[in-house]
């Protein structure tokens, strides 16, 4: 016997969110998939915190900065990455989140999941046209940035350890990288 999985679709999730089927429960919408989401370290959730205090106070008016909100991608997915700069004011997002053409960048925080960010998340922000995601290596005190989307793969990928990260939707903001790893 075959079994093939279903597929859900962006409007799919949203109906089982508002109708309490997915109440209490830690999942995201990947590729079609409801997938369970890893729980949360104490050291993920400070390094994010941090970051998101850090940007904030660095881009001001210029961004929007979300901490563990959903962005929706059109290819079936709504991941809440741990960290989304969008473009401003927040008030674009009443109604919506975040979609491909309104990020400047996304971040994400790995400490058990570096494999998964660097590979698998990689390839589905690349193929939704992502052009700036970041992932942070808690354990290897590292900043992984991709670039260049194309064809479903980032061309390039470039590891920090410290210096200043020049965004691409914002050229004139530097992003200090032992800021966001410590």
């Amino acid at each position: 016997m075959v079994r093939t999985l279903t597929h859900w679709t962006v409007a799919d999730y949203h109906q089982m969110i508002e109708s309490g089927i997915l109440a209490g429960r830690q999942v995201e919408l990947l590729d079609g998939q409801i997938i369970d989401m890893s729980p949360e370290l104490p050291i993920h959730r400070v390094t994010y915190r941090r970051g998101v205090k850090y940007l904030e106070a660095l881009l001001g008016t210029q961004a929007v900065v979300f901490a563990i909100a959903p962005v929706t991608l059109p290819s079936d997915g709504e991941p809440p990455p741990d960290i989304c700069i969008a473009i401003p004011p927040e008030s674009r997002y009443d109604q919506r989140h975040p979609q491909p053409q309104d990020i400047y960048w996304l971040i994400e925080v790995s400490n058990s999941t570096l494999s998964y960010d660097l590979n698998d998340k990689a390839q589905m922000y690349a193929r939704d046209q992502i052009r700036d995601y970041w992932v942070i290596d808690i354990i290897g005190s590292q900043l992984w940035v991709h670039r260049e989307p194309n064809q479903g793969k980032h061309q390039s990928v470039v590891k920090y350890s410290t210096g200043i990260i020049i965004p691409l939707a914002l050229p004139e903001v530097e992003v200090e990288v032992n800021r966001l790893l410590h």
